[in-house]
């Protein structure tokens, strides 16, 4: 499958932080043709053995998050009206008037109230998440069944290509990094390799990794390679901060970085033509990786990253060709350290 529609098939699933399980079921799915195992955990991470690892040979873990933002609902009002809290890192500027999708017992379409700016008093107040409210059209009487306290919304938008390789969707943040993984995982399905590999799409990211810290003890790795987005760079951010959509994938070097997979993911750039960009990080990476590293006796660890413009937004944007050249680069990792033994 293409990078593009595995990227399609990915987003149009729902999986907010705590609720992976339809995103997850996709992914096994996809992956499960390249695996020995898979299996998923009490905390919902997907682990899936795609070489079983062998004694005295590395063991290669790949990450990607497979939760995305959202909301869950905390109450319902006598008018049908819900209340809402933040699920992960939602940007609450960006909830008035938006579009969303309760997953309940069946999936609604609703929208964040907004009073009318006729109708405002004196200057616009921030916005918190409780002052939010979601209208779905259904009185309380009717919502009763369909809706229950604890319920999950995600944001409605839908994948779009855009010009060129690009393409707008909600959770590209890490879907992406998942389809790069499962795409690495398909150009090596025919290559003789010598260290064992796993793939483990984790979940709860966005509530301090915590599938991260329990499947990476899990399986026990020697080395891993996570794959996260990063800020792309538009012209109201840090260009210093910033990777450039189209310029390939972002190699991370941290102090919490295990710096020979730094060079080597450079070097196999390089000799295999694949473009790439440096992100230098001062102290953590306020990704998976900076768990993975310390797990059990500490695993070497490096971090790719897909450029991303609009992150924790519905209207994500990538580059298709810097997952397709991230998931190159790992598969040519795969191949050296499976080559070494």
């Amino acid at each position: 499958m293409q990078i593009t529609e595995l990227i399609k098939e990915l987003t149009a699933v729902h999986g907010t932080s705590g609720n992976e399980y339809p995103a997850a079921k996709c992914a096994e799915r996809l992956l499960r043709p390249f695996c020995k195992r898979i299996e998923t955990d009490r905390l919902g991470n997907l682990i899936a053995v795609v070489r079983e690892p062998k004694e005295n040979r590395p063991h290669v873990l790949l990450d990607a998050h497979i939760d995305q933002i959202g909301l869950v609902v905390t109450y319902i009002e006598e008018n049908g009206f819900l209340r809402v809290a933040a699920s992960g890192g939602v940007d609450i500027r960006l909830l008035c008037a938006a579009e969303v999708i309760v997953h309940g017992r069946e999936d609604l379409f609703g929208v964040i109230c907004t009073i009318p700016p006729h109708l405002q008093k004196g200057e616009a107040k921030n916005l918190k998440c409780d002052d939010v409210y979601i209208d779905t059209g259904y009185t309380k009487e009717q919502l009763d069944g369909r809706v229950a306290l604890g319920d999950t919304v995600t944001f409605r938008s839908a994948f779009t290509e855009l010009m060129g390789s690009t393409v707008k969707s909600g959770a590209l943040d890490d879907r992406a990094g998942c389809a790069a993984l499962i795409r690495a995982v398909q150009l090596t399905a025919d290559e003789e390799l010598s260290c064992g590999v796993t793939v483990l799409l984790s979940t709860r990211e966005e509530l301090g990794c915590q599938g991260s810290k329990t499947g990476s003890f899990a399986v026990s790795p020697t080395h891993a390679v996570a794959v996260d987005v990063s800020f792309g760079y538009t012209p109201d951010a840090p260009k210093e901060k910033c990777g450039t959509l189209g310029a390939g994938p972002m190699i991370g070097i941290s102090p919490v970085l295990d710096r020979s997979i730094f060079e080597e993911l450079k070097t196999l750039s390089e000799r295999e033509g694949i473009p790439y960009q440096n992100e230098v990080m001062g102290g953590t990476t306020s990704t998976n990786a900076d768990s993975i590293a310390v797990c059990r006796a500490g695993v070497k660890t490096g971090l790719l990253s897909i450029p991303l413009k609009y992150m924790h937004t519905p209207v994500e944007v990538i580059d298709t060709r810097d997952v397709e050249h991230t998931a190159q680069l790992i598969a040519a990792y795969l191949k050296e350290v499976g080559r070494r033994g």
